[in-house]
């Protein structure tokens, strides 16, 4: 009997020992980071024109936010997005550019893709002095984001010749077995006008108003009842965003929304892209 007590003491205490030789788990946590600073390469205005397109606009540069953990400076990666937006929106514009980067300390853009980003992501009118603004966010893990300083800018982005080149005739149609004018096939050509004629709002926009069948196809065409030259989607047919997309002369079919119903379309020559709305 003693030697059992004995085995069972020896037990007891090895169990106790074990347990209090159990290390503390090490936790790594956040501790701080620098705000980064934004500089650039220009100020108060940034030069833009068709002449220089492939010259620096602007170089952005920031410095590093020097993460700290509880094991020192961060070895992660640190993802950066630089936000460009119209002065007075306070980048809460939804068409806002974003420029996601990871470790960079710096962006070049030239006079072509700043110029690209103010006519096709902002919407911003060539020939007209504008304001805007760049900030950059900085995030490493869970960490909270930090915010850089802001920097202003006056451009005058300029004109570009259209990414798809306009109707020759000044006309545009549509044509399609989503639309009400389609025979037995449902493609009907020529179109009954003017109920499918485009109105010209300018040389490289038009807009129709129409009721649309849902899940049927639609096209563009510059002469009613002729085949010859058609505007379409840019992928293969009715793989398009139904509720606007890029086009392209010669594309194909472009699939109408789901549901049927009045819609506005508005055809931007400028920008090759079309918009559907649902009214």
């Amino acid at each position: 009997m003693k030697n059992i007590l004995n085995i069972l003491f020896g037990y007891f205490f090895l169990i106790v020992v074990s347990s209090s030789c159990k290390k503390e788990e090490n936790k790594i946590y956040y501790e701080e980071g620098t705000p980064p600073v934004l500089t650039a390469s220009r100020s108060v205005t940034i030069p833009l024109s068709f002449a220089n397109k492939d010259q620096e606009a602007v170089k952005l540069s920031w410095t590093n936010p020097d993460y700290k953990f509880t094991t020192g400076l961060n070895s992660q990666n640190v993802t950066y997005q630089l936000e460009l937006d119209t002065t007075g929106a306070n980048f809460t514009n939804p068409q806002k550019k974003v420029f996601s980067l990871s470790n960079d300390l710096s962006l070049l853009l030239t006079q072509n893709d700043l110029n690209d980003y103010l006519l096709n992501q902002l919407q911003l009118k060539p020939g007209m002095s504008h304001n805007i603004e760049f900030r950059l966010i900085s995030s490493i893990g869970a960490a909270i984001p930090l915010l850089s300083n802001i920097l202003k800018f006056t451009v005058t982005p300029y004109a570009i010749p259209p990414k798809v080149d306009p109707p020759a005739s000044g006309e545009l149609y549509i044509v399609g077995n989503a639309t009400p004018g389609g025979d037995a096939t449902g493609w009907n050509n020529p179109v009954p006008v003017p109920s499918q004629k485009f109105t010209k709002i300018s040389n490289t926009i038009y807009e129709i108003t129409i009721p649309l069948i849902g899940d049927k196809s639609y096209l563009f065409l510059p002469v009613n009842g002729s085949w010859a030259v058609k505007y379409g989607a840019v992928g293969a047919n009715n793989t398009n965003n139904v509720n606007g997309d890029d086009f392209r002369t010669g594309g194909g079919d472009m699939k109408a929304p789901a549901v049927s119903g009045n819609y506005k379309i508005q055809v931007d020559f400028q920008r090759g892209k079309f918009i559907v709305t649902k009214l």
